[in-house]
């Protein structure tokens, strides 16, 4: 299994489909830590990131867990992200890792 890399040049789709692919769990990604706006597929993290927020480069493993691996991208980028089962039906718990989400 492949970490998954984040940078601000990285499109939401291109995010999706590598988290899918990496970890075989769906990934919702909002425009604010509120999860209210899903975020566009053709834009950018840096676009999406909110003022204050450093953004940068970072990978992740499958042994995060889901709770973690939610505050750390609204850490760096100010935007809320949610990991959902494989078929996008329900969300994935937060005290799993990301690897146990894609085998829901």
């Amino acid at each position: 299994m492949a970490d998954l890399s984040l940078d601000g040049r990285k499109k939401v789709k291109g995010l999706k489909d590598d988290f899918k692919k990496c970890f075989g769990a769906t990934l919702r990604v909002y425009t604010t830590p509120a999860c209210k706006v899903p975020a566009k597929d053709d834009a950018t993290l840096a676009s999406l990131r909110a003022e204050g927020k450093t953004g940068g480069a970072c990978s992740f493993g499958g042994n995060l867990r889901v709770g973690n691996f939610e505050k750390k991208v609204e850490e760096l980028y100010g935007i809320g992200v949610q990991v959902a089962t494989p078929d996008d039906k329900k969300l994935a718990p937060n005290d799993i890792t990301l690897a146990a989400a894609g085998k829901l």
